[in-house]
């Protein structure tokens, strides 16, 4: 019975090595992994373009993200086997950070808070993007409204005076 269960352990790791063996082999002997991800710019409005780079991705891939769509990676051949992509930021992402998680090779690899999304600036207004007024706004305006009464009541009180003269 022991030499079943050992003759079925050495199948499978012969089976699990041989499915390998040829990926390493067409790789130079060494198992692609992804590493490094680095997005450029950081940090980027809506709607920008982020360039994503990859080391250890010889044969491409693709990255994904909560704030764009699957972006395909093409190989740049270099020392590092690195992989490089362009992806667009959906106009309706929320202003954040944003993990990428990157495929290649059969392996993933996920960067936490890679890039941050900011918000879109009004434009027309200073860049301020409050919208409607504020308590001070209010106090400041409902004090000019206040003395602009009194002072146009001073006036005609005053003017009313000089006619009975």
């Amino acid at each position: 019975m022991r030499n079943t269960r050992a003759l079925a352990a050495a199948g499978a790791a012969v089976a699990v090595l041989g499915v390998a063996a040829p990926a390493a082999v067409a790789d130079g002997g060494r198992v692609p992994n992804p590493s490094n991800i680095v997005a450029m710019p950081s940090v980027i409005a809506r709607g920008g373009q982020l360039t994503i780079t990859v080391d250890g991705c010889p044969h491409g891939g693709h990255a994904t993200s909560n704030a764009f769509p699957r972006t395909d990676l093409t190989p740049v051949h270099s020392a590092n086997d690195t992989a490089r992509g362009t992806a667009t930021i959906h106009h309706d992402a929320r202003p954040g950070p944003y993990d990428i998680t990157v495929h290649c090779s059969g392996r993933s690899l996920t960067r936490p808070a890679a890039f941050t999304v900011i918000g879109g600036v009004r434009g027309g207004i200073g860049g301020s993007s409050t919208t409607g007024a504020t308590p001070a706004d209010m106090a400041i305006g409902g004090s000019l409204v206040a003395a602009a009464v009194v002072g146009s009541g001073v006036f005609w009180m005053r003017r009313r005076a000089e006619k009975r003269i």
